[in-house]
């Protein structure tokens, strides 16, 4: 058996691959873990925790501003991917420092779309 997480819109699955005989691999059996945090990381710009893209696509809406008090999950983000939209949550409590793209942007994957304080 092999285990895996993945994470599909930013929520964490473990997955348990079996082996068949046969080299083929038995369907995974999945639960749900608790969700990912987006980015964490000291920034050098406006704020020290970075809030970037999970996906590629266009930024459809921002949902939060700067000076903008937030907690954990909030939404400061919405991306529309491949026709759905997609919200970008904060990772933690804090103050919104800066906002680093406009509605309609488009953004690729780990892109820094805002930073907190």
């Amino acid at each position: 058996m092999k285990n895996y997480t993945i994470t599909v819109n930013g929520v964490a699955y473990d997955v348990t691959v079996e082996e068949g005989g046969n080299g083929a691999a038995a369907a995974p059996a999945a639960k749900k873990a608790a969700p990912a945090p987006k980015a964490a990381a000291p920034a050098a710009g406006a704020g020290s925790v970075k809030v970037t893209a999970s996906v590629p696509g266009k930024v459809f809406k921002v949902e939060a501003s700067v000076g903008q008090a937030v907690k954990a999950g909030d939404n400061i983000i919405i991306l529309e991917a491949m026709k759905m939209e997609i919200p970008v949550v904060a990772p933690q409590d804090g103050t919104v420092a800066s906002i680093d793209v406009a509605v309609g942007a488009g953004v690729e994957n780990g892109d820094v779309l805002a930073t907190l304080n």
